[in-house]
């Protein structure tokens, strides 16, 4: 047996200004050359047990500490942090936190002219990661004027200068697009097979278990409310019931084999869908299972009464060299009120830009853009945001107040909104994004997840006719993304407040929205259902999009992937209505055989 390499014994921590423990009675091993999955709910101590391993925790956060952490035999609050990163590298999950160079390249060759790395080497081996992680162009770049994605992709290449053996990935895939995330599971994966060398130890925090399985898993633990729930191997994990019940979101085609009444236990590789083994006994579950959508009008997409419309859009920014590098040229598409619309696409192809140009953040530089039907150049960016709100994809860019409750009133505030007003949607507001009860907690003592909901709030009180979210479920274990998007979703039904979801959660995209936008390259290549989007190869191909679970098991089971994709949402949203609306029973018939 391989020696360990990070233990906790009866380990507790709690932070200086909270009046429990995060972290209670850890008790856990990890070996030498193992690759690890943490799974957990937002707020649930999966940073901060990262945090206690790299040594952020005491010295950056200070705290109490009871128990032992000890990394590779020695204790860690008995060691500075500079020591124990010669034994851990981490990518954080705030990318902005862990830059320290005024260009890509400099922040590439950090770690390596801290350990006097001849120059030479230095170069060769920048050029190679920078490469590796699809930011050779970017060199030059200042990390800060990069997309959330690639700022990622960044972070990623910048741990691969460490010479340590231990890496800690804190949500990697938080703002990749979908085939770039597989890319990075993949590279993460290499990081640990180390070129046929000895195998590194890798940890990885991660919401998206669906994605984090691309590449093969030796444990997955759980930690729920500061403590371990379970260790477990991948399959046995997801044949177990405690992944729904703390609140973590199953991969797709799980979901699916569930629903049908396959029996789990005795399919071959179920970690992995392309790997996994159906039967001829499940495949006809499968087929038998998920028949046509109920009859009758669905939701209508909303025609003739435009909200938002782009005509020859164009925008470009300054280079470092003085040139221009266009971030969305000739943008036209419109939008109606009340209209769910997913802007999708690869890092950096023009999403979040399009939408700081709707929101009146940048302005076009060829073309216009028009809200229910005006041009808005004659608006200012504080009238435009009283119409449109924007959600950014950092929550750190957006939060300027100490404490929760006064950064979500504090729009309300500078309006000079009536008390009365400001108290009655501010609460409304927190109690939508599950965070009245914190409201009096300083921003600072809560979790990225955490604090994308203080950015919702916040924006959500203003009560915007148009609403832009950023990488919403960034960052959000599947309870308060449920939360969260129902919440939205009831505001796009009940008052015709359109949806505008900038994502790479392809879950999103085809459980949540009407249309889809697809970007690439600053252009709009397609404009139509997500179903037929996901479905068409040569634009998933150009776009860095990826084709969900359910598309590789429908092939599996001999159906047409676009087909048992409607029919698989259709039957979950009638799950989720209970009571409203059809029934579960009512989708089971012979449509899908």
């Amino acid at each position: 047996m391989k020696k360990p390499v990070v233990q906790f014994e009866g380990f507790s921590f709690q932070y200086k200004a909270q009046k429990n423990p995060s972290l209670a009675g850890i008790n856990l091993t990890i070996r030498e050359g193992e690759k690890v999955l943490i799974l957990g709910s937002s707020g649930s101590g999966k940073t901060t047990l990262a945090n206690c391993i790299n040594g952020l925790i005491p010295f950056s956060y200070p705290g109490e500490i009871t128990g032992s952490c000890k990394v590779n035999g020695r204790e860690t609050r008995e060691l500075s942090v500079f020591e124990l990163s010669r034994d851990v590298g981490t990518v954080l999950q705030d990318s902005n936190a862990q830059f320290v160079g005024l260009s890509v390249g400099e922040d590439l060759a950090f770690s390596m002219e801290n350990n006097c790395v001849d120059r030479e080497t230095m170069r060769r081996r920048v050029r190679e990661n920078a490469e590796t992680v699809g930011m050779g162009r970017f060199l030059a770049a200042q990390p800060f004027h990069l997309s959330g994605g690639q700022k990622q992709k960044a972070a990623l290449g910048g741990v691969l200068g460490e010479e340590t053996r231990i890496f800690i990935f804190d949500e990697p895939l938080a703002s990749l697009d979908p085939r770039t995330g597989a890319a990075a599971i993949d590279l993460i994966d290499r990081i640990a097979r180390n070129n046929g060398g000895p195998r590194r130890t890798v940890i990885i925090i991660e919401h998206r278990l669906e994605d984090a399985l691309f590449r093969p898993i030796d444990r997955v633990i759980l930690v729920d409310r500061g403590r371990i729930a379970a260790d477990m191997g991948p399959s046995e994990i997801l044949q177990s019931t405690i992944l729904a019940e703390k609140g973590i979101r199953l991969p797709l085609y799980i979901s699916a084999l569930k629903y049908s009444g396959c029996g789990l236990g005795g399919i071959q590789a179920l970690e992995d869908i392309n790997a996994l083994e159906l039967g001829p006994e499940n495949r006809e579950k499968l087929r038998g299972f998920f028949p046509a959508p109920p009859s009758g009008p669905g939701k209508k997409n909303p025609a003739g009464n435009e909200i938002i419309r782009a005509e020859g859009v164009g925008f470009s920014y300054e280079t470092a060299g003085g040139g221009r590098q266009p971030a969305v040229e000739g943008a036209c598409f419109t939008i109606s009120r009340g209209e769910r619309v997913a802007f999708i696409g690869k890092n950096g192809a023009g999403k979040s830009t399009m939408a700081k140009l709707i929101c009146g953040i940048c302005r076009p530089q060829k073309g216009a853009i028009y809200l229910a039907g005006g041009d808005y150049r004659r608006l200012t960016v504080k009238e435009i945001g009283e119409r449109a709100g924007y959600v950014m994809q950092d929550p750190d860019q957006m939060i300027v107040k100490d404490i929760i409750k006064d950064e979500v009133e504090l729009a309300l505030r500078l309006r000079k909104a009536g008390g009365a007003l400001i108290a009655e949607r501010g609460a409304k507001a927190l109690e939508a994004c599950e965070l009245y009860r914190m409201r009096n907690w300083p921003v600072s003592a809560v979790s990225y997840g955490q604090k994308k909901r203080v950015t919702v709030a916040s924006v959500l009180a203003l009560e915007p006719e148009i609403l832009i979210l950023d990488e919403p479920t960034a960052g959000q274990d599947y309870r308060h993304y449920m939360e969260i998007i129902g919440f939205i979703n009831r505001l796009n039904e009940q008052y015709e407040k359109t949806i505008i979801f900038i994502t790479h959660d392809m879950h999103l995209a085809i459980e949540n929205t009407d249309r889809a936008l697809v970007f690439a390259g600053g252009r709009i290549i397609a404009d139509g259902d997500i179903f037929s989007i996901l479905a068409d190869s040569r634009i998933v191909e150009e776009a860095n999009l990826k084709a969900t679970s359910l598309h590789v098991l429908a092939g599996k089971a001999g159906l047409p992937a676009e087909d048992f994709t409607r029919r698989y949402i259709g039957y979950e949203k009638a799950l989720l209505a209970g009571g409203e609306g059809p029934r579960a029973d009512s989708f089971r018939g012979g449509g899908a055989r």
